[in-house]
């Protein structure tokens, strides 16, 4: 039995040296491949090694907490997790080949949309990581044509908020982002030179009681109200940077408050961008960003996506995402 035990775990020591992809095709040369390559140790191994190398996460992938929390000496057989299972569905590459298998009707749907006038979607983006970066990520938008090219400025005010800039994805769709600061140019400048935070006034708070816990409960004022029931989605742009500090339970209070039922459709998608200065910055990995905000509480589409404010490194992947969940609410 030691020797039995000893041959099964070199071969799992071994098989740990391949990579994910090579051991499902390992897995599909034999039957004995097939049950050895499924082995749930190893694939927990794998999960707990990669993730914090996922560039990208959504509200259908994101794994449960409990999975890298849990030592795996407390798992019972009841409860044992298909790690194999959670890796394929969380990885990008595995999210990727899903979104590559689809039915054929789907891309004839899609071409049939592609050929009718559709109104430009608009979206609110806010949140801390538009100015407590040392970069912009909204200056970067506007001066890279290469990237993002802009194909309008405001012209007109939603209730005193400027209409947004529209920008041209992929030389082809238009849509229009309405960008929504906490305060003042003046006063977000004052604030990143003192490292001191800037009294959000988007918000106002309100006292709200969860059993015999005083609960963080935000509203949002009059002015960004109307926004809010305006636009198709939004974008939540998070700071990521592993060295500073962050009350997540107060951004997550923040995004409920902006996508409160209440101010319209429920299942407008929500991008969260997050984002970083420059890629010398150190992150904090966006899975773990992810249960911070506790977005797995959320009740429509989101998806979160690394970006680099500097390079806007990961942006199109997020825009691309959320034009392709806001058209598809658009066309139900």
């Amino acid at each position: 039995a030691a020797l039995n035990g000893f041959q099964i775990d070199l071969q799992l020591n071994i098989m740990s040296f391949l990579s994910p992809q090579d051991l499902c095709r390992l897995g599909s040369t034999s039957c004995y491949w097939r049950a050895a390559v499924q082995d749930p140790l190893l694939w927990r191994y794998f999960v707990l090694r990669d993730l914090p190398t996922w560039t990208s996460i959504d509200w259908k992938s994101l794994p449960d907490e409990e999975i890298f929390n849990k030592a795996f000496s407390e798992v019972s057989d009841n409860e044992l997790y298909d790690y194999m299972a959670v890796y394929k569905r969380s990885c990008p590459e595995g999210r990727r080949s899903l979104k590559s298998i689809r039915p054929r009707y789907g891309t004839v749907t899609s071409f049939l949309q592609s050929l009718v006038t559709q109104a430009e979607p608009r979206f609110a983006m806010f949140g801390p990581g538009l100015e407590e970066l040392d970069n912009s990520l909204v200056q970067k938008m506007m001066t890279c044509p290469e990237i993002l090219l802009v194909a309008g400025l405001p012209q007109r005010q939603i209730h005193g908020i400027g209409s947004g800039v529209s920008f041209q994805f992929n030389n082809n769709q238009k849509f229009n982002i309405v960008t929504l600061y906490s305060t003042t140019s003046v006063e977000r400048r004052r604030a990143r030179e003192e490292q001191a935070v800037a009294v959000n006034k988007m918000f106002y708070q309100e006292n709200s009681t969860a059993g015999n816990q005083q609960a963080m409960h935000y509203s949002v004022i009059a002015q960004v109200r109307k926004v809010c029931e305006v636009v198709d989605g939004f974008i939540y742009v998070a700071n990521a940077e592993a060295h500073r500090a962050h009350d997540r339970q107060e951004e997550l209070a923040r995004i409920s408050a902006m996508i409160d039922p209440a101010l319209g459709p429920p299942n407008r998608p929500l991008l969260v961008l997050s984002c970083v200065s420059d890629i010398s910055v150190e992150r904090i990995p966006c899975v773990y960003v992810a249960h911070q905000l506790q977005l797995n509480l959320l009740h429509q589409p989101w998806m979160m996506q690394d970006t680099v404010a500097a390079t806007l490194d990961g942006l199109l992947n997020g825009i691309e995402w959320l034009l392709e969940e806001a058209n598809c609410k658009s066309a139900q």
